[in-house]
């Protein structure tokens, strides 16, 4: 079913049986840290007394903390930016002068204000809301421990997973809490724009940079030069999210490499002797945002970040968001990382500060780094009960979607298997917190919707329990390609199971946190896990299930099959989708990445062309398919199978299934899904993709580029 040009290695899997290999796999061999609720002290002692005690950290080699106008002047009158502002004023024929100004005037907009008083206002609220929220707060002490002496030896950069908003307060909470340097943090534009409290978020530590930068010389300049300023002087831990932005699914994203370039630059140029990265996992039983993100993933667009909107969230404060785990990983030294793989002596060929592309084998170490500090924070996110729950639900949802077949599980049938998963993933070394009994919370009382909002409603409760789901992804991703490759390979021949498991695996590349190049190692410790849970039966020619293995197998393809489907564009019958998951603008936006990357479709003048003979065809069906949809009053679509939900309701579902191809296709066309807002998906589409479609179809058949009949 699958091709593959990749060949695996002819490696004999006895060799799993030795010690050594054991080891460096097995994540149950792994010893990690007992966490202390850190909120226990705070129920029971004085919260403004916390707030105003004596805050004396220690910084790096003990240098005293810097003003934030010296900071300023010290970039400001740096080689570097001087260096760009000549370059500027040659190429624009500007006044160095006007250049100078505009660079003073950027980093002005950018530069973080750190006040001590700010910074105890922030820690006497936030505790008052953090026990108001969370039952607790669990921090691993000895993590703590390692930090503070990072902090002493080397410059230091936190990297915390980014699931919410919460996470940059409560990592500068907890680092105040345990008399640490607090960092300065990395944040966007939209934060700046809230009145009064974009700026006590300035005077507690944040600086804020644009989402991107385009071709601006010079603010690229005063942001790297701002930001190797404080690493180089060591003035305090700098920190920012690898992923970018917020995972609105609550499974890493793949990794930003512009920040981790910029901090790795001081080492790589002998500036620093070493930089200690830090990754950190926060883990939430309950997210704040997790309605916003699904109906985000829908298509709702994002709330403007603003003080009002901030004091009508307050309800949030009558709700139960349960336990927080943060979890400090083991420092990472860069100069360790690259020993072996990078020479720096390239780098001494050029006076320091004048900027240098990195070449191609700079490019792949932050490239590789990344995705490896990624997945650190994955192998330390802590799981809770309901992930493994909503995993099993969804699955059991979807089994019963036939017409006629019984709704549900029961509660008996649910424990065993859940009890059935909690081992596997201890097997496969998930960092599970299970406790010993809770009292079940109440549900909220039922309200009264129309049929619009009730579909809506379901959507959002599947996205939000998928999120769920996909907290546990990381542990299984590499078995469930496995899994996935065994089912669709055309035979049980190791090689042909190996290129279909590449394949799956080159295809979910955007997906998931896969590290580049590793593609034998995924194999190797996929096969591993599932040969030492007895599902899998491995030698130098076969792969083969197991008899007590078939419902392992079963879970794990069950687990990837959302994804699968949800990457069928252009084979998939949109009148018979099964998972709310495809409607994910997330999903959609990942499987255009994968179709250019796969070389399935390309770009021709800012817009995609598919490499398809059929595709002509499948845009004729596609047009006929939504004139019929808009016309036709009865429903096909078979999103929920309910025998009970009304015409009404299943034009609505019909309605969702059009939406989904819109936003497929508006990617294509380069549309702005937000200009949907005033349009039915009917109008949009006739109105704006598919005169753009035919316009390029014509152009393409006038050049010879189109595709063969």
């Amino acid at each position: 079913m699958f091709n593959s040009n990749s060949s695996m290695p002819n490696t004999h899997f006895a060799r799993f049986k030795t010690s050594k290999y054991a080891v460096k796999l097995d994540p149950m061999l792994k010893k990690r840290d007992d966490f202390e609720d850190m909120l226990e002290e705070r129920r029971n002692s004085s919260d403004l007394r916390y707030a105003l005690r004596c805050y004396t950290p220690v910084l790096y080699r003990g240098v005293t903390p810097c003003k934030s106008s010296v900071l300023k002047s010290m970039v400001l009158q740096s080689d570097h930016i001087h260096y760009v502002i000549n370059q500027v004023s040659k190429e624009t024929g500007r006044a160095t002068d006007d250049v100078q100004e505009e660079a003073s005037a950027i980093l002005e907009e950018m530069a973080h204000r750190l006040q001590l008083s700010t910074v105890r206002f922030f820690a006497f609220t936030l505790s008052k809301i953090f026990k108001t929220l969370f039952r607790s707060i669990c921090v691993n002490e000895e993590g703590i421990q390692r930090l503070q002496q990072a902090i002493q030896e080397h410059p230091v950069v936190l990297l915390p997973s980014h699931r919410s908003y919460m996470d940059f307060l409560l990592m500068s909470y907890l680092l105040y809490t345990y008399d640490l340097a607090l960092p300065v943090i990395a944040a966007g534009m939209d934060f700046m724009g809230m009145k009064i409290v974009g700026e006590m978020l300035r005077m507690s530590g944040a600086f804020f940079i644009r989402r991107s930068f385009g071709g601006d010389k010079l603010y690229w300049a005063v942001f790297s030069e701002y930001v190797k300023t404080m690493l180089r002087n060591g003035f305090a831990p700098v920190e920012f999210f690898l992923e970018g932005t917020r995972s609105r699914t609550c499974k890493s994203l793949t990794p930003k490499l512009g920040l981790l370039n910029i901090v790795m630059d001081p080492f790589l140029k002998g500036e620093v002797f070493d930089i200690s990265v830090v990754p950190v996992s926060i883990s939430y039983e309950r997210i704040l945002e997790e309605t916003l993100y699904a109906r985000e993933l829908l298509g709702v667009p994002k709330p403007k970040e603003s003080t009002s909107a901030l004091f009508k969230a307050r309800k949030v404060l009558s709700e139960d968001y349960g336990s927080i785990h943060v979890y400090f990983g083991q420092p990472v030294s860069i100069r360790s990382m690259a020993e072996g793989r990078v020479n720096r002596c390239q780098f001494n060929l050029i006076p320091r500060h004048i900027p240098k592309r990195p070449d191609e084998d700079i490019h792949n170490f932050v490239n590789d780094s990344a995705y490896r500090l990624v997945r650190a924070q994955e192998e330390n996110m802590v799981l809770k009960p309901w992930v493994l729950l909503a995993s099993l639900l969804l699955q059991k949802h979807h089994q019963n979607q036939a017409p006629g077949q019984k709704r549900g599980i029961a509660l008996e049938e649910l424990t065993q298997q859940a009890v059935w998963l909690r081992d596997l993933s201890r097997q496969y070394g998930a960092f599970l917190h299970w406790p010993a009994g809770r009292q079940a919370g109440s549900g909220e009382p039922p309200s009264t919707f129309t049929p619009e909002e009730e579909l809506l409603n379901q959507a959002v409760i599947m996205l939000s329990c998928a999120s769920y789901r996909n907290q546990a992804l990381h542990v299984f991703i590499r078995p469930a390609l496995l899994a996935s490759a065994i089912h669709a390979a055309s035979s049980n021949k190791k090689q042909e199971v190996f290129n279909s498991f590449s394949f799956l695996r080159n295809t979910f590349s955007n997906e998931f946190i896969l590290c580049p190049g590793a593609t034998v190692q995924d194999f190797e410790e996929a096969c591993y896990l599932l040969v030492k849970t007895g599902v899998l039966q491995v030698n130098p020619q076969e792969v083969v299930v197991t008899e007590r293995g078939h419902r392992t197998v079963a879970f794990l393809t069950a687990l990837l099959e959302p994804f699968l489907q949800g990457y069928q564009v252009s084979q998939t019958n949109m009148t018979l989708l099964r998972y709310i998951e495809v409607l994910s603008s997330d999903l959609q936006k990942n499987t255009l990445a994968a179709l250019l990357r796969l070389g399935a479709v390309r770009k021709i003048n800012g817009y995609v062309a598919f490499n398809h003979p059929c595709v002509p065809v499948w845009f004729e069906w596609l047009e006929q398919q939504l004139n019929k949809t808009c016309k036709n009053k009865q429903a096909k679509v078979q999103h929920f199978s309910d025998s009970d939900i009304s015409a009404s309701m299943r034009k609505q579902l019909e309605f969702h299934t059009v939406m989904c191809i819109v936003r497929i296709f508006s990617l294509v066309a380069g549309i702005s899904i937000r200009q949907i807002q005033s349009q039915t998906a009917y109008d949009f589409f006739h109105l704006f993709i598919l005169p753009k479609i035919k316009l390029k179809r014509n152009e393409q058949d006038t050049r010879g580029e189109g595709t063969s009949p």
